[in-house]
């Protein structure tokens, strides 16, 4: 069995020079603990958290400390606004309601205004280099969505098999591990040490597909992709899958934040991050050039872009505006045309309602990062993204705050 300190040593080559000493973990942690086992009284949960002083601790464990103390403060205020457990799914009861909902899955800092503003810019870039992409390959259609549909259809596009599409994703891989340096900066070679594999005889039998594995400093890990309905997975799709699950996205980010082993209560308060982390990744391979001589591949990238930036605003608008299902959808189907492989746009709306502000966070979270990155390059780009890795994840205003101070 792989040890947290083998973990942790695999994982030095991230860690930052002048790292404050860690003070005792046992007694903060015992503290997180018995917050952890308060989830009707945050307020209980917050005097627990009272006492600790944050300046003696090392960065994963102020990390600890200050997300747990924002998430209960939020806890504490829904249930005295609302008298409702903020863990549970549904609707919630008003807008004031979501929004507190949103800050507690992403950063205090958010302004929901301001974030639908962003994600509609977002929306219209994507869909303008789309259309410029579209034009240039001669496939036409009435909105962006319907080119998309159209480039759907091409039997170029489709895969003999999955054997043939797992290949074509290694082939990717192959690419992507060598711009790791230049896309992230340093990181373990173990993080690196990963491939999209086929599913076993179990997989098959339980159908099981879609999962990942990490990789440890003494195991490879992987990602087994769902490949049962080829015609939904058109080639110039896969590219960003790989950037996405494989690296530099979630190989990387997911099993540095494992070695540095926050508490759980900051996974609870930050959920979005790993899947802010990949989003953005997907982006800095696209500025890095890699489709510059693929447009296929890039309109599949624009693609991914879409239906992210398209989730997050109808989970706005539906929550916080009573965006009927019905409009939320046509939306989805003029700004994308064909759903993602796994969420199927009456599939992932009943999702929506039932898990508020979870996919505007995704997506928040990813702009957050882009925010922090905007205007580094080289070294100085390398250094934001330790801040951000080597000690896991954290809430959308700390990450504001490092940011600053990188």
């Amino acid at each position: 069995m792989t040890t947290r300190r083998a973990l942790l040593a695999g994982g030095a080559a991230l860690v930052l020079a002048g790292r404050a000493p860690a003070a005792p973990p046992t007694s903060l942690r015992a503290a997180l603990d018995a917050a952890a086992a308060l989830p009707h009284d945050p307020g209980a949960a917050l005097a627990l958290l009272a006492g600790y002083d944050r300046k003696g601790l090392g960065t994963a464990e102020q990390l600890d400390l200050d997300t747990a103390r924002a998430g209960l403060a939020i806890d504490q205020d829904i249930l005295r606004r609302f008298a409702v457990d903020p863990r549970a799914k549904g609707p919630p009861h008003t807008p004031a309601h979501a929004t507190l909902l949103l800050r507690r899955k992403l950063g205090d800092d958010v302004d929901p205004r301001a974030a639908a503003t962003r994600l509609e810019a977002e929306r219209r870039r994507c869909a303008a280099r789309a259309d410029a992409l579209f034009a240039r390959l001669g496939i036409a259609g009435a909105t962006t969505g319907a080119r998309f549909s159209a480039l759907w259809r091409d039997p170029r596009q489709a895969y003999a098999s999955p054997d043939a599409a797992l290949a074509d994703m290694n082939r990717w891989l192959a690419e992507l591990r060598a711009r790791v340096p230049a896309v992230v900066g340093a990181v373990p070679p173990w993080c690196l040490n990963v491939a999209a594999n086929p599913p076993t005889a179990a997989d098959r039998t339980a159908a099981h597909f879609g999962y990942r594995t990490l990789p440890t400093p003494t195991q490879p890990g992987g990602y087994v992709p769902d490949l049962q309905r080829l015609a939904d997975r058109p080639a110039s799709t896969l590219p960003s899958v790989v950037a996405h699950e494989l690296l530099p996205g979630h190989m990387v980010q997911l099993p540095l934040e494992a070695a540095a082993d926050p508490h759980p209560l900051r996974l609870d308060y930050a959920p979005g991050f790993a899947e802010g982390w990949a989003i953005y990744i997907e982006r800095r391979v696209a500025d890095a050039g890699v489709y510059a001589t693929d447009p296929l591949a890039e309109l599949g990238y624009l693609h991914w872009c879409l239906f992210r930036i398209g989730r997050a605003l109808v989970d706005l608008a539906i929550h916080l505006h009573g965006l009927p299902l019905a409009e939320a959808r046509a939306r989805l189907l003029a700004w994308q045309g064909e759903p993602a492989y796994f969420a199927p746009f009456d599939a992932d709306l009943g999702r929506i309602v039932q898990e508020p502000m979870t996919r505007a966070a995704e997506m928040l979270f990813a702009l957050a990062i882009e925010n922090g990155a905007r205007g580094r390059s080289g070294i100085a780009l390398a250094r934001y993204h330790h801040v951000l890795l080597d000690h896991g994840r954290m809430r959308s205003d700390e990450l504001a705050r490092r940011a600053r101070r990188v």
